[in-house]
């Protein structure tokens, strides 16, 4: 049976802006007995990021840490009206803090059931809003984002083994393009899983 990362219990530390573009595996799965959440994973085998939800019952709000349990980012499910999306606040805030998010992401409903788009804002915290995109297919987890000239920025696909075997179905490779701020994206991906429903 193939590992999803050998070396999983040791931890790294990492810049916020990718040089280079970057691969790290997504184990939808939190290192916590009977928590919900994910370990991320970069190319040496260390743990980059986790969200560890203690409380399963409570899904609206989860928090983004880095591998040394620091919180990043505050991802709190929203409604206005009809619409519903997730939204990523700079570390630790509660639901009646005036501060305003970072990020929000959320579902683009369009006549074609086969393929699926979210909306992303960004750049809401610094009075510089600007979008990317999320595409992907209904009947595959796989995404990727895309800024707003069209360019993928990142990636997600399910992750195969050397020898080309599926590692299933929570286990993912994220390719990171280069000058991504890192801990943005992992909010972002996220908050996309969210609403899929895949944590």
């Amino acid at each position: 049976m193939g590992k999803v990362h050998p070396q999983a219990l040791t931890s790294s530390t990492s810049c916020n802006f990718t040089s280079k573009q970057e691969t790290f595996t997504l184990w939808m799965k939190s290192l916590v007995l009977n928590g919900k959440g994910c370990t991320v994973f970069d190319s040496n085998g260390q743990i980059a990021y986790r969200v560890d939800n203690y409380n399963s019952n409570n899904r609206d709000q989860v928090h983004l840490m880095d591998q040394r349990g620091n919180t990043l980012f505050t991802i709190l499910k929203k409604q206005y009206k009809l619409s519903r999306f997730w939204e990523g606040y700079k570390l630790p805030v509660t639901r009646n803090d005036q501060k305003g998010p970072c990020f929000r992401v959320g579902k683009t409903y369009s006549i074609t059931k086969w393929d699926s788009s979210y909306e992303v804002e960004l750049g809401l915290d610094k009075n510089q809003p600007y979008n990317y995109k999320i595409e992907s297919s209904s009947c595959k987890p796989a995404c990727k984002i895309f800024d707003n000239l069209g360019v993928i920025v990142a990636e997600l696909r399910r992750k195969k083994s050397t020898c080309g075997i599926d590692l299933g179905d929570d286990v993912f490779t994220m390719v990171v393009e280069p000058n991504i701020d890192l801990s943005q994206i992992m909010g972002v991906i996220v908050a996309y899983s969210l609403i899929k429903s895949k944590m």
